[in-house]
Order: C-alpha cells, then structure tokens, then sequence
C-alpha cells in the first residue's frame, strides 16, 4: 500500500489533542498549527470544543468525513478501540506514538501484534508505535511532538529511536543542513526501514538519505530496498545494537569469525550503503554527499597553511586507503607564477602561515584543473595574518563543482563566521582533518559502488539431486555435522575437485586402499562426534607406505578412543595426498535476516591470529568475488611477491561462486568450511584438502 498519505495527507486529526502544555497530544497539534499545515486540522477531545483555534470534536464519528491520516496520541490501552474508528471515516494511515508496546515484553508483543492485524484489516498504514511522529518540510507538515523545526533541505531522516531522532534534528541544525523528511519509525510493526528507503528513494526532495537502526527484521527486504535507492541517491547509516547471539554453537571457521556485526556490514557493502561509526561521522558524510560532487578515483589533493596540520591529513588519506596525490608539474608551475614564488608540486601544498585569500583562490583553481587530483582537502589554522571569514568568501567563489571540495578550518570561536560562509556556500567544513577525510572516503566508497558493473550471477551445471539424497538422509537420522567424506561428496557434485580417497573400517582395508592409490596417503578418522580431529591426534600426513598405514589406522583409533571414548567411530578416511600450494578458507555462515554470508580468508596465522577474512552476502558474481579476495590485507600474497608468483585468483573466485550456488540452492546448510583449499598458479585447479558442514535439523512434515 501507498505511503502517500502518510506523508502528504490532505486532512489530519489528532485523536487525544490535548489543553496541556507538555502532553503528546497538545504538542503535536502545536507543531501542526505552528508548521503552518495548509490542510484540514481535526483536533478529538471529548472534554474540548476548541483547540488552538480549532473547532475540536468528541470522537473520529461525530466529526464523521474522510480523514488521511490519524494520529493517536493516547495510552496504549486506548488504541485499538481507535483503530476501529478510524476505519469508519476510511483512514489511510495511522501514527501510534504510544509506549508499551513490543519493547515492554511479552505482553505488549501480543498487543502490537493486534494492532498490526486490526490496521491491515483495515488497509491502513502504521507508523510506530512508541514513536516520534514524522515531519514533511516541503509538505509544511511537523506531525511529531519534537521541539525543533527543521528547516527546508535536501537530507531525508529516519530513525529507530524518537530520543535520537531529535538529536539528529539537532546535529542537523548544528552543520546547517536543511531536511526533506524526518521519520521516527519505532516499533516498526508495519512501516520499517526497507518500506522508508523505498518511498525516499523515488522522493525527488530527498537528496540524501539518512538513518539510524538497532536492527533490521526482514534482511532481504531490506538489502533490496537499500540497493534500490541507493542507485539513485546516497543512502547512509548509523547501526547499533550488534549481538553475539548464536555465536556460542558455532562450529567453523566461518561460524566464529561472523560476528553479529558482520552480516549488516556485509548488507550494507551489497547494498551500496555508506556506514557511518559514530553520529559524528553520520552528518559528516551526510554533509559532503548533500553538497559536494561524487570524486572520480581515490587521488586527494592537500592545500594548507601550516606543516603540522597538513601532515596529519596527509596521515589520514593514507589510513583510509586513498592516495595523497601531486599537482603536475605544469600545474605547479603556473600556480608559482601566479602566487610570485616558488611551490613545490609535491602534497600537502604549503601555501604558508601568511596566506591570504587570493592564495588559496590560486591553488584551488590549480587543483580544480589538474586532471590526476580527484577530489580537494583545503585546510587553514588561523594565524596572525590569517583572515578566515574573507577567506572561507573567496574558497566559495572559486569552487567550479567539478570535483569534491571539503574543508578543515581548525580552531574555536575566532573561526564561527567562517564556518558560516563556508555553510552558506554548500562547502562542508570539518573541524579536524581526520573527520574530513572520513568524509571523502565515504564519497568515494559510494561513487565506486555507483560505477559497479551490472550484477551477473553465474549458474554452474552440478548434480542436485545428488546432494539432495546426501542431506535429507543426514537430516533424518539427525547427525546434522558433516564431516569429510560427506562434505567432499557434496562439493565434488557442485565441481569442485576433491582428492580420490575410500573409506576404511580395518587396517587391514587402510593398507589396500593406500596401495591402490599410490603413496605418500593422508589418513583420518571419521565421526559425527568429532569437529577438530587434528586436535584430537585424528589426521596424519604423507603416510609413506602400507605397513604405516596399518600402523596408522591402529594408532589413531586407539588415540581417538582414549581422548573420546564416547565418539562413534565410523572408520578412517584414507585418500590421496594433495599437492603443494597457498591454503585458504573459503566457507559460509548463515545468517538469520540476510541469509548465506561467504567467506575468505588466507589460512593458518592469517585466521587463526590476525583474522583477516572477509564476508560477502550470496549470491555473488564474480567480479565481487574478486573484490572479496582484494579487500584482505594479505592479498599482495595471493598476487605473488619477491620474484614468487601468484595464485589463480580466477579459480578462487570460481569456488567462491560454487559455494554461493550451492548454500542458496539448499537454506538447510548452515555452515560450511573449505579449510584448507589448496590454490596453485594459474591455470592449477584448486583441490578441496578438508570440509565439514553443519545442517539444520529437519523440519516436521517436511
């Protein structure tokens, strides 16, 4: 259904508008009136006939018309009843600012959840409840009990927490930034963040959209919505309220390495959304975005007045993995002609402590012209000679909008009337250079998601039905950890290469299968009851001939029985040694909202101690599967370094595309470790050297 009427209503009543200064009710009628709302105004109080000027009626049926949007402004014991009336005068949508509700417990989750069914019953929209109301600025329309009116922009707000929802009106204030639309969605039982981010998206106020989340219920809906319109318009996000929840089970690699953060982080890196950290970087990054142009690469340019402060910038554009670029040669020349002395070409551009206002006009024009400098850092610290305000006026005079210009006036009070031009001017100005180059780094984060080529999933030829038969039988007998031999069946029907290997039940039955295989051999034990068989003394390596491998079978049975014995043994795994490459990890995580996580990461210390991996939501191209592997600080490794070469990094990204066919295809597979995969050079196919997955249990009727 249509949010049109809850943000451009053409008739409001307030059900519970109150005489009393302070109340809810009172407020939000208050701000309708002040806000100047050019549409019909229905205050309902059965004990007032008037209301701030306004004819005021007992109840929604005596006053008996058409109303768009009904506010209720009354305790959550009073609500339903409303509901029904609301219906009669063919209400669209409805605004619950009580409390009480699902964030009470259990007995305001069944009473949200009967005010849900009594609106979709009724084909109404709902906005809350336990929420803040809304406010439309080019509508005219404050409907919220918040004390701040915003004033006209381009920055559309929506946040989980009322409370917060005011801060954000005030920091907005704070930067000078106008807002389109301000939403407090609460409870969210109807009207959540995916549904706000689809009606902003086609919102043509809204510039750039803003918002702060606890948590998101329907993943999918929301990576959809997210992505939608953020192709369109700059979406950024404040998440809290991560959790740990589940991790406790977890068996692999992958399981404990996906924290409860990982799956938003990867939501919002599928979905274009730039994540801000604290509320401070929120509105820095909402501030360039809405008035700055997006950077075409990742060169930044320093332009200063003092060592110091350009050295910390240049410090930073080197953190956040940007490069601090020069001016060309012919540009430094023309800007030391311009500027009667010479300028070294070389970045952070000193322009010196006594720069005036002509001189940072003359090195921004210089930097807007130069073709390798994408994106502009201009910095002043005042000084004796330091004239900030005409300064912060000749910098807005000679920005040509061609590149993204942000500045950094360092300093207190002496510096409010600049940050005042500045603000006038559309220029984002930021008070240290590390929140500046925040800023551009989020630009460019979101300009190279813009630039993204069009997303193709690859479908592999596999047997399905093979690994159909393997994973209803285990869910069945409910051994729902797979260990290798399943695990490398599963994986050698979706093509991925596992080594030849037979189990064992006898040593005896060891020594033929490794003598038809050929030595050196690989040995281990195979149980449901066992995850980390390395650690129980369960594999052995380069088995070397068949009197070791009986020796082996013995040996590891009586070690395993001793350390457990309460495992089921169902024998050992004897199979062909692998050849010699990089190991990897490659696995997934599933995720309760967003579904199946991918994972990479280098093997041995680079997971076990550094954890450098990343995550990427199924299902995944192939060009993102090799950004996954680009985003690791080890991927110089997978490259090649000091004359050794590189890894096919093709072949990688192929088994990680493997591995999100087959976790999308088959929900029941919660886990899934490759560790180690065995990678070679190029044209080396990888070789599956250990698997073990963890299935979730088998549903009744199913």
């Amino acid at each position: 259904m249509s949010l049109k009427a809850l943000f451009e209503p053409d008739s409001i009543a307030v059900v519970g508008a109150s005489r009393t200064e302070g109340k809810v009710g009172h407020s939000i009628l208050k701000n309708l009136t002040e806000y100047d709302f050019k549409g019909m105004l229905v205050p309902v109080n059965p004990s007032a006939s008037e209301l701030l000027g306004l004819p005021c009626f007992a109840s929604l049926a005596e006053y008996g018309k058409p109303i768009d949007l009904v506010v209720i402004a009354l305790p959550k014991e009073q609500v339903i009843a409303v509901i029904d009336e609301c219906a009669k005068v063919k209400a669209k949508a409805v605004i619950v600012t009580a409390i009480g509700f699902r964030e009470a417990g259990p007995e305001g989750v069944v009473l949200e959840q009967e005010l849900l069914e009594r609106c979709r019953r009724h084909q109404m929209r709902l906005l809350g409840p336990n929420c803040l109301g809304l406010i439309n600025t080019a509508h005219n329309m404050n409907c919220s009990f918040t004390g701040v009116h915003p004033m006209r922009g381009n920055i559309s707000l929506f946040s989980q927490s009322g409370a917060l929802c005011s801060v954000m009106m005030d920091i907005a204030a704070d930067h000078h930034l106008g807002l389109a639309k301000v939403i407090s969605i609460g409870n969210k039982a109807d009207i959540a963040a995916a549904d706000i981010l689809s009606y902003l998206a086609d919102d043509p106020e809204t510039k750039v959209i803003v918002g702060y989340l606890e948590d998101i219920a329907t993943g999918k809906d929301f990576v959809k919505a997210a992505e939608e319109a953020s192709s369109q318009k700059p979406v950024i996000i404040l998440k809290s309220g991560t959790t740990q929840a589940g991790l406790k089970a977890a068996s692999s690699h992958t399981g404990v390495l996906a924290t409860g953060d990982t799956a938003y982080g990867a939501a919002f890196k599928r979905s274009g959304v730039v994540r801000a950290d604290s509320f401070e970087a929120l509105f820095d990054s909402a501030s360039a975005l809405s008035m700055q142009p997006l950077p075409n690469g990742e060169n930044v340019l320093i332009i200063t007045n003092a060592g110091g402060p350009g050295i910390l910038a240049a410090d930073a554009v080197e953190n956040a993995g940007m490069k601090v670029v020069e001016l060309g040669s012919d540009t430094a020349a023309k800007l030391s002609q311009n500027l009667a002395y010479q300028v070294s070409n070389s970045s952070p551009i000193d322009i010196l402590g006594d720069a005036a206002p002509e001189r940072y006009a003359a090195a921004i024009k210089a930097a807007q012209s130069d073709p390798a400098v994408d994106s502009i850092l201009v910095i002043l610290s005042p000084q004796a000679m330091t004239k900030p305000a005409e300064t912060a006026k000749v910098i807005a005079t000679s920005l040509d909008v061609s590149k993204p210009v942000v500045a950094t006036f360092m300093g207190g009070s002496s510096l409010l009337p600049a940050r005042h031009e500045l603000a006038a001017a559309g220029l984002p100005d930021y008070e240290t250079p590390e929140r500046a180059v925040s800023a551009l780094k989020g630009m460019l984060s979101y300009a190279n998601w813009k630039k993204r080529p069009p997303r193709t999933v690859t479908r592999f030829r596999v047997n399905r039905r093979r690994v159909e038969r393997i994973l209803y039988r285990r869910q069945r007998t409910g051994l729902l950890q797979l260990g290798e031999v399943k695990g490398k069946a599963i994986l050698g029907a979706y093509g991925f290469k596992v080594p030849e290997g037979t189990l064992a039940s006898s040593a005896e039955e060891a020594r033929e299968i490794a003598e038809r295989l050929g030595f050196p051999v690989a040995m281990k034990i195979v149980s449901p009851d066992i995850i980390h068989k390395s650690d129980l003394g369960g594999v052995f390596l380069n088995v070397a001939n068949g009197e070791s491998a009986e020796d082996t079978y013995e040996l590891m049975n009586l070690k395993i029985r001793k350390k457990v014995p309460e495992a089921r043994i169902e024998g050992v795994y004897v199979e062909k040694m692998v050849t010699k490459g990089l190991e990897v990890i490659i696995g997934m995580k599933r995720d309760p909202q967003f579904g199946p996580m991918l994972m990479f990461g280098l093997g041995g210390i680079f997971v076990e101690v550094m954890k450098d991996v990343t995550f990427y939501l199924a299902p995944i191209t192939e060009q993102e599967a090799i950004q996954m592997l680009k985003s690791t600080k080890s991927y110089q490794m997978l490259q090649g370094r000091r004359g050794e070469s590189g890894v096919d990094l093709i072949a990688i990204a192929s088994g990680l595309q493997r591995i999100s066919q087959l976790t999308t295809d088959f929900p029941q597979i919660l886990e899934l470790d490759i560790n180690p995969f065995i990678v070679g050079e190029y044209g080396a196919e990888p070789v599956v050297a250990d698997v073990r997955m963890t299935l979730a249990p088998l549903v009744e009727g199913e």
